[in-house]
């Protein structure tokens, strides 16, 4: 009997969480020792079949170059296990003696992990690493376009995990991924924690589903190339960077803003870096494949090669072209060259003066990139920390390359494949995602303070209007001043319930 792929896929899942949680109830008896054997095991077993699975990758989704996948990968793997490795995540993680306060760690449970189809082998043997180093366990849903490599990449963890100790399931994933099973997964009464990264509505729903979760938005990334920047270097750096895995990383460049006075030269260089000036023409076919309807990106050229994308345009360009760029002056969602890309094709907004340039940079930001990263090219300090002060993003990066930048390739930043974009994006985190995002700490707090508590005071005073004590008040005052003639009870009251008042606040 055929049973309905979504009801498969769901109860896929639901045997993938079983088995996690088990797992996972094991793993908690685990040493600090043990957890770090098995993920120094998993990131080596993932950095040698790094090749492998940038090939799958490029195979199945059509997207992206091998060899910068690779480097992802390598990333994903060993340079995260680096950044982890010397982290405490089990049991007393810190004892400060002077205030006594001790802190213990203590992980989630299940993550639910969402991969996206952009980097797909990467981003789930980050998460598998950063999960097993805090003891918890990961059900994973793969991108629908790249199952192969991302269970592929999974499994590799999973067995390495195995191979060093760790009890079985507890990296598990969904291998006929569904939006269904997706959803159930992000809303299952076992999971504990979601890691959600991939299209804004699988983030919305991470963020709606009723549980913790570290969710990423998109990076409509704004880069300046301010006068005093060494145009000849910025420009090489951009290039790669723009190319590199087909701008399919979300902290890629997608916006060039210069001042005018370096106009020319920047133009000369992109060209000698492998650039192509689009002319009014070209530009108006290339922006009916950027987007089919206005601001919705086509997802035909994610990860594609700016050659294949103007080929698509019906645009013939030299065979060493790189990226293609083309001069705008509006951003928009009307305005395909202003939105995020994630493809070799930028656009090129000149500003007359240093304010503008900022302007343009804060309405490519308010299109679609607020809380995530801004790439500068600059030799002025002080306009570095103006930046940084003044634009909504988590990272600022300064003449290096912004994609891999981003993930801390090139950078100090942690290494990451999950780049919070904080309240500015509507995240939890503005942080690279990592290991100590996994655990919760609680904290043992000695008495240090000597604190002495007042007793209350025994006041005798009467609350005003305290009805028996008027009357009694009123009735003594009668009895002196009757003789003397007729007297309003009712008068003599109100002025009785003034000097009592008068007394307390007294």
């Amino acid at each position: 009997m055929q049973f309905d792929q979504d009801l498969q896929s769901i109860q896929e899942m639901r045997d993938a969480v079983k088995r996690a949680k088990e797992a996972q109830l094991t793993y908690m008896s685990y040493s600090q020792e043990q957890v770090d054997e098995i993920v120094k095991r998993v990131a080596q077993a993932a950095y040698a079949k790094s090749l492998e699975l940038a090939q799958m990758a490029v195979e199945e989704t059509g997207m992206g170059i091998v060899e910068h996948k690779k480097i992802k990968n390598d990333v994903g793997s060993m340079a995260v296990f680096e950044s982890i490795k010397d982290e405490k995540t089990v049991g007393i993680i810190l004892e400060d003696r002077v205030n006594k306060i001790t802190e213990v760690a203590y992980p989630y449970g299940v993550v639910a992990g969402i991969i996206p189809t952009t980097n797909p082998t990467s981003t789930a043997i980050f998460k598998a690493l950063i999960s097993l180093k805090t003891r918890n366990a990961i059900v994973v849903s793969p991108h629908p376009r790249a199952v192969k490599c991302t269970v592929e990449a999974l499994k590799i963890c999973q067995d390495a995990a195995v191979q060093a100790g760790a009890p079985d399931g507890l990296i598990g994933w969904i291998s006929k991924p569904s939006m269904a099973a997706s959803n159930e997964l992000m809303k299952h009464r076992d999971v504990n924690v979601i890691l959600a990264t991939g299209g804004g509505a699988l983030v919305r729903a991470a963020y709606s589903s009723g549980k913790p979760a570290y969710g990423v938005g998109p990076g409509n990334v704004p880069c300046y190339i301010e006068k005093s920047a060494n145009v000849s270097k910025a420009v090489s750096m951009i290039v790669d960077s723009k190319s590199f895995d087909n701008g399919t990383i979300c902290a890629t460049e997608q916006a060039l803003v210069v001042d005018r006075n370096i106009q020319q030269m920047v133009i000369r260089e992109l060209k000698n870096n492998g650039a192509y000036m689009l002319n009014a023409k070209e530009k108006a076919l290339v922006e009916k494949v950027i987007t089919l309807t206005p601001g919705h990106l086509n997802p035909a050229i994610v990860g594609q090669t700016a050659i294949k994308i103007a080929e698509m345009a019906g645009v013939h360009v030299p065979a060493e072209t790189r990226v293609l760029i083309a001069e705008e002056s509006r951003v928009g969602k009307d305005v395909p060259f202003s939105i995020e890309k994630l493809s070799p094709v930028f656009a090129l907004y000149t500003a007359e003066h240093y304010e503008e340039a900022k302007e343009y940079c804060l309405k490519l930001l308010n299109l679609g990139g607020r809380g995530h990263s801004l790439s500068l090219h600059t030799n002025d300090d002080a306009v570095a920390k103006e930046f940084v002060l003044e634009m909504p993003v988590s990272r600022l990066m300064v003449n290096t390359l912004s994609s891999i930048g981003a993930v801390g390739a090139t950078t100090g930043l942690m290494p990451s494949l999950t780049l919070g974009c904080g309240s500015f994006g509507g995240n939890i985190t503005s942080d690279n995602v990592t290991a100590r995002h996994l655990i919760n700490i609680k904290r043992m707090a000695y008495g240090i303070k000597e604190v002495s508590i007042p007793k209350p005071s025994a006041s005798t005073k009467k609350s005003a209007g305290d009805k028996e004590d008027v009357e009694h008040i009123v009735d003594q005052v009668l009895k002196q001043v009757a003789p003397k003639g007729e007297v309003d009870a009712k008068v003599i009251a109100e002025m009785v319930n003034q000097v009592i008042q008068k007394y307390q606040t007294n």
